[in-house]
């Protein structure tokens, strides 16, 4: 009964700092994505690299301090894959694949487009390159998980302010039609809303005036899944007891 995890970290030497590592060892996962390591390889102590026995791999930004991904497995994978093959997107250290027998994890961390209009520029060339890499995964026939931050809420009900935010990034129509055409065109699954289709659940919540104490949140962080394998989600929860970053991980159990 693999448990997945998806954890935006917000740097992972800031998240070891307020225990992810700790709870980590606690939490019996199979798998953990995470995404945002803001870290250089030179950064990573053995703790990051190999925590609890896990074996670790990750993808790495150019950029110092920015962006990164990561995949923790139990077992080591049988092939992994750090990239995507888009120069300018593989750069910023956003996607990384570990392969185990029919199955594949990916941690993947899409672009923001809230800080500038140039990075909404961005976020929509990373929409238009991603959506291809999807179909030709999905075409390999196995069963395929990606976790990670999508940076986008899908629907109305996966942001709590939704009517005051549609023409703010992370919940534009351009993007909720990217989401969509996801599901609909390429056959893909939002696990999370399978298995609680009604929950107001939220992974991320800004920084600004109160919005954790008072839950004002975004669902951004998604487990996007093949068919066979998002038909086995059982259980779906959201890890708010501690707080290792501006984000909250999302763990969903499923049967093999």
């Amino acid at each position: 009964m693999p448990r997945i995890i998806s954890a935006n970290l917000n740097g992972i030497r800031s998240a070891h700092k307020k225990g992810f590592f700790n709870w980590l060892a606690s939490i019996d996962a199979d798998f953990v994505c995470v995404q945002e390591l803001k870290a250089q390889e030179a950064d990573m102590t053995e703790e990051f690299l190999r925590p609890h026995g896990y074996h670790g791999h990750f993808h790495y930004a150019e950029k110092k301090g920015y962006s990164g991904t990561g995949v923790y497995s139990r077992l080591a994978p049988d092939n992994k894959r750090i990239g995507f093959g888009c120069q300018e997107f593989d750069a910023e250290g956003r996607y990384t694949r570990c392969d185990f027998g029919n199955l594949t994890v990916i941690s993947v961390y899409c672009p923001s487009g809230s800080s500038s209009p140039e990075r909404q520029l961005a976020k929509f060339r990373f929409m238009e390159v991603f959506l291809p890499h999807l179909q030709e995964l999905k075409a390999e026939g196995r069963e395929v998980v990606i976790c990670g931050d999508w940076n986008i809420a899908h629907k109305e009900i996966d942001l709590k302010n939704w009517k005051s935010n549609q023409k703010n990034s992370g919940f534009l129509p351009e993007e909720r039609a990217w989401m969509t055409r996801l599901f609909d065109e390429l056959g893909l699954v939002d696990v999370h809303r399978t298995v609680a289709p009604d929950a107001a659940d939220y992974t991320w919540w800004s920084n600004r005036g109160q919005s954790w104490a008072k839950n004002v949140g975004w669902r951004i962080d998604y487990h996007v899944a093949t068919p066979g394998i998002a038909a086995k989600a059982h259980t779906v929860s959201v890890y708010k007891d501690e707080r290792f970053s501006d984000h909250a991980p999302l763990i969903i159990d499923y049967h093999l």
